[in-house]
Order: structure tokens, then sequence, then C-alpha cells
């Protein structure tokens, strides 16, 4: 099989979709968070489809990107950086839960609870050193770069430009989660879910377009009678 340009521009858009999936599907029925659940086996599973969660997101951010890359200008340029290093922090604070805080949870149960409350937003009750400045910046690059990202990509119109409007609104929303304790917080992560997979099937449905007229041109193009011998 050769690999080519538009092939992996559309498994770039596959894995958007994945992620989205992911995103909303881990948010379903979970439990609260503390160091005895982290111990749990259902935790490994989660944490587990939450790495794998930000790797595909950062592969299909990387091919919307790439595809757009001179429609969304300096501004695209920027979002694309921040939103990256929101899912390169994201993906390594969810390397920590999977492999360290199971680790602490019997030693440590109130560092591990600590923790998980700067993940959430919370406000630890000790000291957690520098994860709780990498908490912060993980938020902020998270928010800052979704909605970058999403305007560049509402603004370039390559791709659904519902989707990049509700990838920028929907991440802008996380600010909300302290000032309405009443609602699930999990519940904000469903807009961010839901535009991954409309820019990952656009971009995929995008490629395929593309696809299309070179395979015609390949198969149905007429000889040149000069060139038979």
């Amino acid at each position: 099989m050769s690999i080519t340009t538009t092939k992996l521009t559309r498994w770039a858009g596959l894995c958007a979709v994945a992620a989205g999936l992911l995103f909303i599907g881990v948010q379903i029925n979970h439990p609260h968070l503390d160091a005895a659940f982290v111990t749990t086996t259902e935790w490994t599973v989660r944490q587990s489809l939450k790495v794998l969660m930000s790797v595909l997101s950062l592969v299909g951010i990387t091919g919307m990107y790439l595809r757009q890359v001179k429609q969304t200008g300096v501004l695209g340029l920027i979002g694309y950086t921040v939103f990256g290093v929101g899912y390169l922090i994201m993906m390594s604070v969810e390397v920590i839960g999977l492999v360290v805080l199971p680790a602490l949870a019997n030693s440590a149960p109130g560092y591990v609870n600590d923790v998980l409350a700067a993940a959430t937003g919370g406000h630890p009750a000790g000291d957690i050193g520098l994860m709780q400045p990498l908490s912060v910046v993980s938020g902020l690059t998270y928010l800052a770069g979704g909605l970058l990202f999403g305007i560049a990509l509402f603004r370039a119109n390559v791709l659904a430009r519902w989707a990049a409007a509700v990838l920028a609104g929907g991440t802008v929303a996380t600010i909300a989660i302290p000032l309405l304790p009443q609602i699930n917080e999990r519940l904000f992560a469903v807009p961010t879910g839901v535009a991954l997979i409309g820019l990952g099937y656009s971009l995929w449905r995008d490629q395929r377009a593309a696809a299309g007229p070179d395979q015609l041109n390949f198969t149905g193009a007429p000889l040149n009678p000069a060139d038979v011998k």
C-alpha cells in the first residue's frame, strides 16, 4: 500500500472522530474521583482510554492544520501550537494518573486526592508541588488553544464551520465549570467531543473527494493514439 498525503490526512480525520467519541465516552457514568477509585480496574481502563484520546486528538488536529496551512495563516499556527501543547500536557497528566497515582494511593491518599482535585479544577488542601502549575497550564492551553484554533478553522472555511464554532465555544465554556457547581462538569466535554467528530469527518470526506478526480484521471483518461505502438 502506497503512503500518500491524502491517505495520511484521511487517517488523521478518522483519528479525530475516534478521539471525539472517546472524549464523550469516558465521561459516561464516571465515578467520583478519589484515592480509592484510583486503585480499581475501571480507573486503569478509563485512564488508558484518556491517554489514547489525547494521542488521537493530537494526530487529528495536526491533520486539520496541515490541510489548511495557507488558509488559517498566523492565527492557525498560533492556535494549533497552543492547542497541541495543551494536548501534550493533557497526555502527560493522564499518563501520570495511569502509572503514578495508583502506586501512591495507599501510602499517600491525601496527596492523590489533592492531585485529583487540581486536575478537575478544584483546590487541593495540601502541597502537590509542580502538579499544581502543570494542571493550570494544561487548562489554559486547552482553553486558549481550542478558542484560537476553532476561530482559525472557522475563518478558513475549508472544514465544517459549525464544528469549528462548536470547538471554539465548547472549550471556552469550560470556564463556567467553577461557576456552575450544580451542573455535572463532565457535560462540558460533550461539545468538544462533538466538534472533533464533526471536524474529523469533514476532513476525511474532504480528502476522499479530493482523491476522486485523481483516480478518474488515471483510469479514465483517453489514450493518445501517438503513444500506441
